[in-house]
């Protein structure tokens, strides 16, 4: 017999919270989604792979934007966490180049594949998908050009700039070394692309002292 006070289905199994459901058709839709696109994807076939019907997924998302809205949001938050951590983990900025470079890296190689999501191509599909992406991009740009201007004592729109080429550098070389398959190996791929972004930065604008 269930537990008293614990909602069970129908065969006797615990039903599942709201926050709980929610997970679970979002992870669904997060692997139909990596297979299929945005655009070829159906709500019949997320439903399907989280054991759900229709009518029980159009209760949480109304429509497939929603869904795939919600999917977008939470890999795009993720990713400025990401180079935001990067930015705090040392004050050497050599390291920071480097970790910079890599939070790029490990968003496209993210083990569930969520944050990958920031990076495909159909993350253009509305304007409003496009908005989310465009608003993290920046504010991660803001994460690089607070330390940069900080750190290299640069004016505010100088240090912008350079965190635009960092950004611009390290997300161009992510989404092509997703594209070609992960090739090279990603710690080779980590240390070419900070390489190129240290020696441009590392020698034009060396951290000031005092």
């Amino acid at each position: 017999m269930p537990t008293a006070g614990a909602p069970s289905s129908a065969g006797g199994r615990p039903r599942m919270s709201r926050s709980q459901r929610r997970a679970q058709l979002l992870a669904a839709a997060r692997a139909v989604f990596g297979a299929q696109g945005y655009h070829a994807a159906a709500m019949d076939e997320i439903a399907e792979r989280a054991g759900v019907s229709k009518p029980v997924l159009y209760q949480h998302f109304p429509g497939k934007l929603d869904l795939y809205r919600a999917l977008v949001e939470s890999a795009a938050n993720e990713m400025v966490r990401t180079v935001r951590a990067a930015m705090r983990s040392t004050t050497d900025n050599k390291a920071r180049v480097h970790a910079a470079v890599q939070a790029y890296f490990d968003v496209v190689s993210s083990r569930d594949g969520a944050m990958r999501l920031v990076f495909e191509t159909d993350t253009r599909a509305t304007p409003e998908i496009a908005e989310i992406v465009d608003r993290a991009t920046s504010d991660c740009i803001d994460a690089v050009t607070e330390v940069v201007t900080a750190d290299a004592g640069l004016e505010p729109d100088r240090a912008r700039l350079l965190a635009v080429g960092l950004v611009g550098l390290s997300t161009t070389a992510a989404r092509y070394w997703l594209d070609a398959g992960l090739r090279p190996p990603r710690e080779d791929a980590i240390a070419l692309m900070s390489t190129l972004a240290w020696r441009g930065i590392g020698g034009g604008f060396p951290r000031q002292e005092g």
